[in-house]
């Protein structure tokens, strides 16, 4: 490949992603609304731009393969905090691909898109949106955006519904972790399919109690490793009986499912102090 973008590049998952993807293309461009970081990669370039201008993020795609879109506010907030970086940026992302010709937009979507189905409900990449915040509600945009781009201009997606990509720190992550080294992979293999049209797929590692079904997106070649079995009887036995009547535990979403719209969900996930700095 010869030139590739990472928008969201200074995220927690942007920073684990920079160097995997910069072995990927000749040029490797990353780009976040932070400042550049200390070190760069042989053949990356830092731009520091606004996902909400849409002629940055043109001029930023200019001859790019594909885009790793994972630039975002990465928690719930009030629509007016989301409607820039993450609804009107989503648009000016496919917008920017198409208008230079780009061949794909891998995009870091998340399990709120459906987070208030029911964890009972064995979920498919085909359940039909269910948001759970404006956050999720942001997600289903972008969804359906990129489903429109492929249909009406042949611009292909991936569409990532990535679960808890963090350490197990609670109850929910034994079904919903997603490693980081299974996050590279996915990533990796939403590159690298030869043809993806416009797919979906949920970022989730290979976890004995893992709530979704990604048996439709086979195609993809997507086989996680990493299992969060292993930490289940510490985070069970720590968190106590689990309230049935908390839509926090009965909901895909976790706690952004019962949550105030607006407030953060994050800040109910019990993480660790390195995930909860970059997130």
């Amino acid at each position: 490949m010869k030139k590739l973008v990472l928008t969201g590049a200074m995220g927690r998952l942007g920073s684990y992603l920079r160097e995997p993807l910069s072995t990927m293309c000749d040029e490797f461009v990353s780009s976040d609304i932070l400042d550049a970081p200390c070190k760069l990669y042989a053949n990356e370039t830092f731009v520091q731009a606004d996902l909400a201008d849409l002629e940055a993020m043109v001029d930023l795609l200019d001859g790019a393969d594909m885009v790793v879109h994972f630039g975002a506010i990465g928690d719930e907030a009030p629509f007016e905090t989301l409607l820039g970086p993450n609804f009107i940026g989503a648009y000016n992302i496919w917008e920017a691909a198409h208008r230079n010709e780009c061949r794909r937009v891998v995009y870091a979507s998340s399990i709120h898109a459906v987070g208030m189905h029911k964890k009972t409900d064995f979920i498919g990449i085909d359940a039909p949106h269910k948001p759970d915040t404006f956050y999720g509600l942001a997600k289903c945009f972008a969804e359906d955006l990129a489903s429109m781009y492929w249909d009406k201009r042949g611009l292909e997606s991936v569409c990532m519904r990535i679960l808890s990509c963090a350490q197990v720190t609670n109850p929910r992550a034994v079904g919903t972790w997603l490693s980081y080294d299974d996050l590279v992979h996915l990533v990796t293999q939403s590159i690298e399919t030869p043809i993806t049209g416009f797919s979906v797929i949920y970022g989730v590692s290979n976890n004995d109690r893992a709530p979704v079904d990604n048996a439709k997106a086979q195609h993809l070649g997507y086989r996680p490793k990493d299992n969060a079995e292993q930490f289940a009887q510490a985070m069970f036995e720590e968190a106590g009986p689990l309230d049935p009547q908390d839509a926090g535990n009965t909901h895909h979403g976790g706690p952004f499912a019962s949550v105030e719209l607006g407030n953060s969900g994050i800040a109910a996930l019990n993480l660790n102090a390195d995930d909860v700095a970059k997130s």
